[in-house]
């Protein structure tokens, strides 16, 4: 027999998959719901335990629900609660030596009854560590061994058999999410421990500090402002690959205006030859956007994209230059027009290092340019 035939008298129509779906997660949304209107005084007492554990919290658990145990392993490590994962068949085959008594240990099984799990539970009671018990019912054998309990109840599976893993385990997921984030909260964790937890990829840059992705004052084109427009392009022409800006400062070493290429090509479109043996502060963006050094590149990418700037000076408390942030070294990672302000797990987004200071950009009237 095909696999086209042996599947055929089960296909749905597109309409009967919506609407399968929509039962689905409507009737996990209902446990969730149900879930959330049950927490009493022993998901605070969870919270203590965890709060209050010197060492770590170590998560086990078998099949479908051992998969959400590191799922809460990972946001327990990433929110500032340190965590391991220790499999129960393992456990009993020498890594139970993995615990200490400072630990504590969360363990989940829907049933309360799984044998591996089952059997993990003298051996913790001999180690003296306290247990937490992530389970549908506290009168289950895991439930009578646990200190905590943490109660899902006898939810009822979504799929059509009621069978596979599905309400209870996303149950497991969203209380383990909650017990991670309010220890989170607890602790006062924001977006600087975050940062420091999450460096590398996407998420890692936006989240740390303009001075690891700048362009140091070393590889920037900076010159006194005095200077004409053909000194400051003659003494500064150098190899390799330059900022698209040249940052202009006073005599006290101050930022005092930008001009960029574009403001060059400016110059020779309208016949304004005069002005390259004249003081390129007359030619110069005044009082540039900038940003402070240790403004998260969230900040800055998010005003680099809301100015519609390519080059965004970073400076110091008193003013001077220390580096640029330059669009083409951060090619994916501008954000786009719908750039707000926003959240992270509960702590506001803005900072008020991402500012214009006393600077501003002026334009002259006749200025137009988007970098």
């Amino acid at each position: 027999m095909s696999t086209d035939a042996a599947y055929s008298p089960a296909r749905l129509s597109p309409f009967e998959q919506l609407r399968f779906a929509r039962q689905i997660i409507q009737s996990e949304g209902r446990a969730l719901g149900d879930l959330a209107a049950r927490l009493d005084s022993g998901f605070c007492r969870a919270v203590d335990t965890v709060y209050l554990c010197c060492g770590s919290v170590i998560v086990t658990g078998i099949g479908k629900a051992g998969l959400i145990g590191q799922k809460i392993v990972a946001t327990l490590a990433s929110t500032g609660t340190r965590s391991h994962w220790l499999h129960p068949a393992e456990a009993v085959h020498g890594d139970l030596g993995r615990i200490h008594s400072s630990d504590v240990v969360l363990v989940l099984s829907q049933s309360g009854e799984t044998e591996e799990v089952v059997r993990l539970l003298p051996s913790l009671a001999d180690l003296r560590v306290p247990v937490l018990a992530l389970t549908g019912s506290a009168d289950s054998t895991l439930g009578r061994a646990a200190t905590v309990v943490l109660e899902i109840g006898q939810v009822e599976e979504a799929c059509s058999l009621g069978l596979a893993p599905s309400t209870s385990t996303t149950a497991m997921l969203a209380l383990g999410d909650a017990l991670a984030l309010v220890v989170s909260r607890m602790r006062s964790f924001g977006r600087e421990d975050f940062a420091r937890f999450h460096p590398a990829g996407s998420l890692g840059r936006k989240l740390s500090r303009v001075e690891h992705h700048m362009r140091p004052l070393t590889r920037c084109r900076v010159a006194r402002d005095s200077k004409t427009v053909r000194q400051v392009f003659v003494d500064l022409s150098r190899p390799g690959r330059r900022t698209g800006a040249i940052m202009l400062v006073d005599a006290e070493e101050k930022l005092s205006g930008i001009f960029t290429d574009s403001d060059l090509a400016r110059l020779f479109e309208r016949c304004r030859d005069r002005e390259f043996d004249g003081p390129i502060q007359n030619v110069m963006t005044r009082g540039p956007v900038v940003v402070l050094l240790g403004t998260v590149m969230s900040e800055a990418l998010g005003l680099m994209a809301r100015r519609k700037i390519s080059e965004l000076p970073v400076v110091d408390d008193s003013g001077r230059p220390l580096g640029l942030i330059d669009v083409t070294d951060l090619v994916g990672e501008l954000p786009g027009d719908s750039v707000t302000e926003g959240t992270c797990g509960g702590w506001p987004q803005g900072s008020t290092q991402a500012v214009s200071l006393p600077y501003r950009v002026v334009r002259k009237p006749e200025d137009d340019r988007g970098t």
